[in-house]
This record gives C-alpha cells, structure tokens and sequence, in this order.
C-alpha cells in the first residue's frame, strides 16, 4: 500500500529532542520553541511568530487579536477545514460563507464586498494547498471597508503570493504543522502577527492571559492575570522535533515540488483527452506541492477512482465537506450568493499521495494506475 501521507522525518529530530529533555526544558517556549520562532520570522519577514499548539489554537489567538465579539460577522470560503470557522464561533461569530474559485478552489474574492455588512468584521482567506488567494485585492476590500484580515495559511508554509510569504500579507497568519504538512511537529502550528500593534498582546494572550513574557525578560518584577488567553504553548520537545525540518526546508520544499511536477506531467495526456484537470497555479503564485489533486468529471466517478485506486494498493482520498452544508454550518452560518461552484468542485476532487520521502517509482506506479482506471 502506497499511503496518503507519512509524517516528514529528515534525522536530527530524536537528537534534539534528546537535548530538550537533557536541558531539563521540556514545557513551553524553551529554546528550540524560540529557534522556531526565529526561523519562522526570517524565512517569512514577519515581525513576530510564535509556536502554538495547533493551526486551530492560531485562529483562536487571532479571533481574540481582531476582538471578535458575539454578533460580528466574519467571511471565508465554506470550502475549508472545521477550524477556520470554529475559531470565530467560539467568539460568537456569525459565519457568512461566499463562493470558490473553481481554478484555484480558494475564495472569489469578488464576490467578497457583496458579503459585507455593517456587521463585518473580518475577513479570513484560505491558502488551498497552499495556493495564495488573490491577497492584492482582498487587502483592498479590508482597507476601503476598515475590516481585519486573518490568513488561514495552514497549508501555506514556504508558500508565496507576489514575493510575500503566505500568512505574513494580513493582520494575523495562522501555519499548521500537524503531521499531515509539509513540515511537521505532530500537532502544532504558528501566529504570525503581522500588526506591531498586536504583538505584546500576543504574547499575553498565548501565555494564559498573563503578562509571564515580559517577567521572564526581566522587564517586570512579577507577572500576573492581565488579560483573556488560554494555553497555547506547545512541548519544547515538539519544537525540537520541528527545528530539524525547518533547518531543511528547503531541502523538503525541492523534494515535494520535484514529485509535483513529475504527478503534473504525466498527466498531461488524460487532461488532453478531457478526463482530468490538473491543479492550476496563478503566475503571481509560487505554491509548496502541500498537495497534488485532479479533478475528474463528478461524484460517483471520484468514488469509483478512490475505491479503484485503494484495490490496487493506492491510498487517495477526497477532501473537505462544504461546511455550509453541515448542521452546524446551518446553524453557526450562512452562505451568501450563489453556490455556483463550491460543492459542486469539492465533489471532483482527488488527493494522490504526496509526502516528503515519496519515490518516483511509487510516483510511477500511482499515475500507471490512475491512467489504467481511465483506460478501462
């Protein structure tokens, strides 16, 4: 069996996380915690990155960053993960969902203004497989209706829009390094605040709600309870475990581009003969290979593809549930406009395995099979 995903594994991860344990820091922000920090900033000129626990621990820090209050309305793609919405509605959020692209499957950021209310008050984009959004415009949007952006850049490390790093365009940026991604502690994430006026209280807000950041600086002489917050410090055993593969992202980042490019080409011929669309990657974007997909004519020939694929020992998979069309999509939710594309490309969808450490011949085998099924 070819799997879906293997966790990224480069070598130096037990070794550090050895020296985590012999420090005898193993709770947060130790130093491989602020190594990752560091690392992050550099690689995407943010002004502050910190650690968190999860991706969905990120959104919840930025829903608390950008004060979202009980009635406030947020706009996103309905195509997304369970977490981009559920931070928000833990604030008491009105979710308004707007429409896919359907080359890009990331939110059409012009039917964006038609969604605002008096009652916006932030607007969270999605980095599809870690595709950029259309960023210049939707930072427009914000700018003319004075609203926040959060950037749901789970997929997006090492991912750019124009020249700028994914997550590092609006107010907050929220990376994931569940063991799914491109790089890897497990569970984890990031917050990247990109807004100086956020970044003390970033700090408070991760750490309890307390000002402990600023004692251990030496700039207090004691910390207390200052503000809301909650626990969002990962293991300093996890960052280590992170801080081998950021030291070789790039060294990932070439592998799972090369393995993109060789899915990309071969299947060249069978989107020629109308059978498949392969991803679609805007000029202005450069993308991480987070995933490779194609698109086949509908549901039941998606099912029939997967199910083909598993008897033949190849682990594909579709992706996510509309969430507007799920009970509490329902109920925490509504979707403006027309729903012209979102479920009906969600339904097309097939992910092909894609993992640091893929072979190009499982590559070959797994695209020997897809053209098979096509074939009979």
């Amino acid at each position: 069996m070819i799997p879906f995903n293997t966790p990224p594994f480069v070598g130096n991860e037990l070794d550090y996380m050895k020296q985590a344990i012999e420090a005898k820091k193993i709770s947060g922000d130790g130093s491989f915690t602020k190594k990752c920090n560091a690392l992050l900033e550099e690689q995407t000129g943010c002004g502050k990155v910190l650690l968190t626990t999860s991706c969905s621990h990120s959104l919840e820090m930025a829903s608390l960053l950008t004060n979202i209050q009980p009635g406030d309305e947020v706009i996103m793609p309905s195509y997304t993960f369970v977490s981009t919405a559920n931070a928000f509605v833990l604030r008491g959020a009105v979710i308004v969902f707007v429409d896919i692209r359907p080359d890009t499957m990331n939110i059409d950021e012009n039917l964006i203004e038609a969604a605002i209310t008096p009652k916006t008050k932030a607007i969270v984009p999605v980095h599809y497989a870690g595709v950029g959004c259309e960023m210049d415009k939707i930072m427009e949007i914000a700018g003319k209706y004075n609203l926040l952006v959060v950037e749901d850049a789970a997929q997006g490390v090492m991912a750019y829009y124009k020249g700028r790093a994914l997550g590092s365009i609006g107010d907050v940026g929220c990376y994931s390094f569940h063991e799914t991604k491109n790089y890897s502690m497990g569970e984890g994430g990031a917050v990247l605040v990109n807004n100086p006026a956020m970044y003390e209280r970033s700090e408070i807000i991760r750490e309890k709600g307390t000002n402990r950041s600023r004692f251990l600086r030496g700039q207090i002489d004691k910390y207390t309870w200052v503000d809301v917050g909650s626990s969002y410090l990962p293991s300093d055993m996890n960052a280590a475990y992170l801080y081998a593969q950021l030291e070789k992202a790039d060294e990932i980042n070439e592998k799972r581009l090369a393995s993109w490019q060789k899915y990309y080409t071969a299947f060249e011929s069978l989107e020629t003969k109308g059978y498949v669309q392969r991803p679609i990657i805007p000029d202005e974007c450069r993308h991480n290979a987070h995933m490779f997909y194609l698109k086949v004519r509908d549901l039941e020939l998606r099912s029939d593809l997967i199910s083909y694929l598993k008897s033949n020992g190849v682990m594909a998979v579709f992706h996510y549930v509309p969430l507007h069309s799920s009970k509490a999509g329902e109920r925490f939710g509504r979707f403006c406009g027309e729903d012209k594309y979102t479920t009906k490309e969600s339904e097309r969808l097939v992910r092909l395995p894609m993992y640091y450490g893929l072979s190009d011949n499982d590559i070959d085998y797994v695209t020997e099979k897809v053209k098979s099924f096509f074939g009979n």
